[in-house]
């Protein structure tokens, strides 16, 4: 029979397979592994036969009882995230006849208040920003040439990182993205960072070239396609020598991206689409961003309001 972990590390694999971003895959082993650790510690299962719906239903009571390093309750989004990797390994146990597909009317999402997105940046700190990159260094270049892209785009890290130099259309003026399950859509990019694009492709990316048969977009200093693990670690640097009232995250150049468009009045669909979101849902915390300008600019400007 196999073990729970034997069935975690299987899922994993299929996650690989599927072409799921290394921090899904890293996000998805580590609530595996707190539910597996829970599971053997509370009620001693460790098999897929000793699983039982019960066993599901105290595990979701169990999750309002973490508490953070700073000894708060888990955020209703932070719950949501270990049900939704749970959800998605039943769905697969489900799927070659390890479990039954009821077991998933025990694990229900939990609601969260309605929200602004979170870690946005102004376009003047976004400036702000990008103006703290040198671009004196082949590193530097690149970086701001990344920083660009984002921002003029929206896309997520992984889609930026998985660009090959054939992705970009300099002449229309567009991006092949990859997105999530290996979906591919078509962004514009803006002139501003095809400017950075184009001088990266042509003057510093055959500086950081070992092999000539390397499609990867963007290179790290040996060569090769640059990692999650590197991006995020000069992200740090640059959030540091920005030294903003934003905590700077990797998504927060697409968040800012989102919020500009929104806040200019750009259609939603169009925005979906951009972003490669399935649905108008995920757009919903933007859309309070207009209600919210509109009263910033009643408050200012209506005659009533300034007396």
């Amino acid at each position: 029979m196999k073990t729970l972990d034997d069935l975690a590390k299987e899922y994993i694999d299929h996650l690989r397979s599927i072409k799921s971003s290394p921090e899904t895959i890293r996000k998805t082993k580590e609530k595996l592994y707190n539910f597996n650790r829970w599971l053997q510690e509370t009620v001693a299962v460790n098999t897929i036969d000793g699983l039982r719906m019960d066993h599901l239903k105290r595990w979701h009571g169990y999750l309002s009882t973490i508490r953070t390093n700073k000894g708060r309750p888990l955020k209703a989004r932070s719950i949501n995230l270990y049900i939704i990797k749970l959800r998605g390994f039943i769905k697969y146990l489900a799927g070659n006849g390890y479990v039954q597909s009821r077991l998933l009317d025990v694990l229900p999402y939990v609601k969260e208040p309605s929200r602004l997105p979170g870690s946005v940046m102004t376009h003047v700190q976004t400036k702000k920003l990008l103006s703290k990159i040198t671009t004196d260094s082949a590193a530097g270049y690149r970086e701001r040439a990344m920083y660009e892209l984002l921002y003029s785009t929206g896309i997520r890290i992984g889609e930026l990182l998985r660009l090959d130099v054939e992705d970009i259309d300099f002449k229309h003026h567009t991006a092949l993205v990859t997105g999530k399950g290996d979906k591919q859509r078509m962004v514009p990019v803006g002139k501003t960072a095809l400017r950075y694009l184009e001088s990266y492709v042509k003057a510093v990316r055959p500086y950081l070239m070992r092999n000539k048969t390397e499609k990867a977009l963007f290179l790290n200093s040996t060569g090769g396609r640059l990692s999650y693990s590197s991006f995020r670690q000069i992200m740090r640097k640059v959030a540091d020598r920005a030294n903003l009232d934003v905590h700077v995250t990797a998504h927060t150049f697409r968040r800012s991206c989102t919020t500009e468009l929104i806040r200019s009045g750009a259609n939603l669909y169009h925005v979906k689409e951009l972003l490669g979101h399935e649905s108008l849902d995920t757009l919903e915390p933007y859309t309070q961003l207009t209600i919210l300008d509109l009263k910033k600019t009643h408050r200012k400007c209506h005659p009533r309001e300034r007396n």
